[in-house]
């Protein structure tokens, strides 16, 4: 789909991250946004990074630690934490990978229409949309029961206003930091 999406002058290549199919050196910077924890082998796949790339690598992830206390995960979706833990490299882990790198925070806006995981963070309803789940692997990848027992659970809250009393102060920020993490290696 996101193929068919882009101006046709714009050439693509279908590839694994894992075996990029570019001579060494190829470009003066390789990047990956929130895509490692889809890889088969996260470790080859920052290596092919590595090795494709002249001048910088740039991933943006995020910490899960901190993104283990995002009220999605926590109090509707605690599989999402389990599923992640599973399948997602720690900074911990591509840090050393990628060599010396520059970790910086990526504070989401509270507007932001990306549709990843973290996009609706003040925007609850959102979750409720199945054209919004769709964008967002987790929910594809828990079992539907999981899912909807979180939906029902997220749902009351919001017709109850217990989501407003237990996270309400989150309707007067502009922007929030949920973990997500921009990972620079300069080469």
């Amino acid at each position: 789909v996101m193929i068919a999406q882009r101006p046709s002058e714009v050439a693509a290549v279908q590839a694994v991250a894992e075996q990029l199919p570019f001579p060494d050196r190829s470009f003066d910077a390789a990047m990956a946004v929130l895509s490692v924890h889809h890889w088969q082998d996260p470790r080859r796949g920052l290596s092919e990074l590595l090795r494709v790339a002249r001048d910088r690598i740039v991933v943006l992830t995020w910490d899960q630690r901190t993104m283990e206390s995002f009220w999605l995960m926590r109090r509707y979706f605690p599989k999402f934490i389990e599923l992640d833990r599973s399948r997602a490299l720690s900074l911990d882990e591509i840090v050393p990978i990628l060599g010396n790198a520059v970790i910086s925070p990526v504070p989401i806006p509270w507007d932001c229409r990306d549709g990843f995981a973290g996009a609706f963070w003040r925007r609850p309803e959102a979750y409720l949309d199945p054209t919004i789940r769709s964008g967002i692997s987790p929910f594809s990848l828990l079992p539907d029961q999981t899912v909807a027992q979180g939906l029902q659970c997220l749902t009351e809250d919001l017709r109850s206003g217990v989501w407003v009393e237990q996270f309400g102060y989150l309707l007067e920020l502009d922007e929030l930091d949920i973990g997500y993490r921009l990972v620079v290696h300069d080469l």
